[in-house]
């Protein structure tokens, strides 16, 4: 199993490299970040001097949307990153929540979401692509190679991955959520006639490492949040105890009350007040070290090749290097 690590690229942007070194270091092989203009730094600018300071580290948004860039400048952006630092980014894309939303912009759509898969992977590694319906080509890519991951959630997004995507994104924790749409996905890709194996799958959530079970929860608590929001688009649009999306995902959004993104992704978030610590005990990792393996080891058996850990806590160099001395040795990572 493979290791990331997740990080909103908050100023300074220098102890956003720090940290990603620090994760090299221990042991993780990708470093991502959120992607939203407007509530943090520029990602791309900061995976230049990511990719400077690290020697094997892989970089990308944890994720970008079709809607804030043009297709042809994000392909030419990791393109250029590729050619100076070898192929060692990966397009992680979704329809765009916060980045979207707000510049008071509603997120992507699917189909649009799945054209922009196509082109920006076509552009990125040299070859043609139509873009808003003319034919483009960067000429001075030579080799070049961007793996897109997309994230999904809803059985139409999840069976887009399935068809499209190089990867999956999976933004919880929770074995059986996991096991439902690894399932979707992989099912999409064989009725598209695509190897269903050949797609990573990532789980992304907090970990926390300790015995403070109540402030851990308080410190990953946001997760749930954020999660909601697109919780809360599945229930409306299939409605609520919908047989195309499971209970154990819905049914906590019910007391929601609406989101404020200027908290988002962040400890302490006031919007996050409705969300259960039964939610947050399923889609994070919690507890010891001891306890983040053992589930680790059941996403693992599921087919997760990749555990990305959110860190926006107050423990994020000991998490990452209590990964990098228990966790990440004990799954071969």
């Amino acid at each position: 199993m493979d290791f990331g690590l997740v990080l909103q690229t908050d100023p300074p942007a220098s102890q956003v490299v720090s940290l990603m070194r620090r994760a090299e270091r221990n042991g993780f092989r990708y470093g991502w970040t959120f992607d939203s203009a407007v509530l943090w730094q520029e990602p791309f600018v900061v995976y230049s001097q990511i990719l400077e300071h690290t020697r094997t580290l892989r970089v990308g948004p944890m994720v970008t949307n079709p809607g804030t860039r043009t297709w042809e400048v994000t392909a030419s952006t990791f393109a250029t990153l590729n050619d100076m630092f070898g192929n060692r980014t990966v397009c992680g894309i979704g329809r765009g929540d916060s980045a979207m939303r707000v510049a008071g912009r509603a997120p992507n759509t699917l189909a649009r979401l799945g054209e922009a898969i196509d082109a920006i992977r076509d552009l990125a590694e040299g070859r043609e692509a139509v873009v808003d319906g003319t034919a483009l080509r960067i000429p001075w890519i030579r080799d070049g190679r961007l793996p897109v991951w997309m994230a999904a959630y809803g059985p139409k997004a999840l069976a887009l991955a399935g068809r499209k995507a190089d990867g999956f994104i999976l933004q919880l924790a929770d074995p059986y959520l996991t096991e439902w749409m690894v399932t979707s996905v992989r099912e999409a890709a064989a009725a598209a006639g695509r190897d269903p194996a050949a797609i990573t799958i990532c789980v992304a959530a907090p970990a926390y490492v300790g015995e403070d079970l109540g402030h851990a929860r308080d410190q990953c608590r946001w997760f749930g949040g954020m999660v909601g929001n697109h919780v809360a688009d599945l229930v409306g649009r299939y409605g609520e105890h919908s047989s195309m999306v499971p209970d154990e995902l819905t049914a906590y959004v019910k007391a929601r009350q609406g989101y404020d993104y200027s908290h988002h992704g962040r400890a302490g978030n006031p919007s996050a007040d409705f969300v259960p610590d039964e939610i947050v005990d399923r889609f994070c990792l919690l507890g010891p070290a001891e306890a983040h393996v053992e589930k680790l080891r059941t996403l693992r058996d599921l087919g997760v090749d990749q555990f990305a850990v959110y860190a926006m806590h107050d423990a994020r160099e000991a998490v990452i290097d209590t990964y990098g001395s228990h966790v990440i040795p004990a799954l071969g990572g």
